[in-house]
């Protein structure tokens, strides 16, 4: 029976690629949807990291605290992953080789053993947030003590991340199901609210801000917003997922990969805005100014909104922590192997990584807090992903005709040094401020 789901899944993953050959090669009679579809994905699996439980944190608190005013920076903030998703992708799509991969060829031992430990703490970090978000979202839906939680969590991600061995496709659609269920949740939040539509068009496009304290939690969105393992898995996604050497057809691939990153970072930053303008509609209209953990949005969603909008609440916090720490695991497993050309069997690495997760909850840590730490512990990793992947796709040898053009690697590089200065902010706001 195993072997026949292999080979069932393996010819799902043949027809994907056949079907993207035809598209590539101009043979394929399908409209432009169906000619799309073998293409998406990839994005879908890094988006992820952009709707992961510590967004949910830093949104609430963000509109509960300030209204619409800090919805641009949301919209600013995820154009600026967009472009550095999409330089990953196509690394991957030009070298066939995946950025870790690329560090270990190009720098020394010592550097790349460095960059490897703090991957590793940064994977760990990763994790902690999204398994506690999960584990939270299971305690909010059923009751469940967080360690209980924690338990299922870990149990649900291995049975995703088991969907590997059957190729690409079907974790792929799992995730994309699990983003569906984020983002038709904050739609129907949305819906529930009735936000101002005319002040939220407004904020979403006008620069502002409210105060000092607005101008440090702008940073703290657009600061924590690029995830360092997102960067390295998605190079990863693209090396082998649909493999071309004929220039044109490179150049055509990767502008079908910009299409997947437009329209998955695109759906990301839609629920990142939903969660901020149900934060504003529901707490900060009706003067909840202090909401400053999920747990208290959660119950203070039910008398505003009703008992349906708490739940459904719950169930896109519990689909978001289940995504993004599957994918978090899988970050993880690519860093290793890129790095240090070693691999260790999956559920090895979650179980490794889940033990600081579980201490976390045994020792009754406060969750939302314990959230804002491990973003600031990944913003340490940022600078280790994001100027590596400008000085590989700057390479014309290395890239070929996907090279870099010279107002790109400019642009990308203005974005890396504004990124970085808001993460060493948020770092001394966080651990020197508080």
């Amino acid at each position: 029976m195993k072997n026949l789901l292999n080979s069932s899944m393996l010819q799902t993953d043949g027809r994907t690629r056949s079907s993207a050959e035809e598209a590539l090669s101009g043979k394929s009679t399908k409209g432009i949807f169906k000619r799309l579809i073998p293409f998406l994905g990839p994005a879908f699996i890094a988006s992820i990291a952009y709707v992961d439980p510590g967004n949910f944190a830093t949104n609430i608190q963000g509109g509960s605290a300030f209204g619409y005013t800090l919805l641009w920076v949301i919209l600013v903030s995820n154009l600026m992953a967009m472009i550095l998703q999409t330089l990953s992708a196509k690394l991957g799509i030009a070298t066939g080789k995946n950025l870790a991969e690329h560090c270990r060829n190009n720098f020394s031992k010592p550097t790349v053993y460095g960059m490897w430990v703090l991957m590793e703490i940064v994977a760990m970090a990763t994790d902690l947030a999204e398994f506690l978000g999960a584990a939270i979202g299971f305690n909010l839906l059923f009751g469940f003590p967080l360690i209980i939680g924690g338990i299922l969590t870990a149990i649900c991600t291995f049975l995703i991340l088991g969907l590997e061995r059957y190729g690409f496709r079907p974790l792929e659609i799992a995730i994309t199901i699990m983003l569906t269920v984020i983002a038709s949740s904050y739609l129907i939040e949305t819906i529930l609210d009735k936000p101002e539509f005319k002040s939220l068009l407004y904020h979403s496009f006008v620069p502002q801000f409210s105060g000092t304290e607005s101008i440090i939690l702008a940073a703290g969105i657009l600061g924590a917003t690029v995830m360092p393992h997102a960067i390295f898995l998605h190079s990863a996604l693209m090396q082998q997922r649909i493999t071309v050497k004929n220039p044109k057809k490179l150049l055509k691939l990767f502008h079908y990969e910009i299409l997947d990153v437009t329209i998955a970072m695109g759906i990301a930053s839609l629920v990142n805005m939903a969660m901020l303008i149900m934060a504003a509609s529901t707490f900060y209209q009706r003067g909840f100014t202090h909401i400053a953990t999920i747990e208290e949005a959660h119950i203070t969603l039910q008398p505003l909104l009703g008992k349906a909008a708490s739940w459904i609440f719950a169930i896109s916090l519990l689909a978001s922590g289940l995504s993004s720490s599957t994918v978090g695991t899988s970050a993880g497993q690519v860093m290793m192997q890129g790095f240090l050309h070693r691999h260790i069997p999956v559920w090895l690495r979650r179980l490794i990584t889940i033990i600081p997760s579980i201490t976390v909850i045994a020792l009754s840590f406060d969750p939302t807090r314990t959230l804002v730490i491990s973003q600031v512990v990944l913003s340490f990793g940022l600078p280790f992903a994001i100027i590596p992947l400008i000085i590989f796709t700057r390479e014309k040898k290395l890239m070929g005709i996907l090279v870099n053009k010279k107002i790109t690697t400019f642009i990308v590089s203005v974005i890396a040094v504004l990124i970085i200065f808001l993460n060493i902010y948020l770092i001394y706001q966080v651990l020197f401020v508080g």
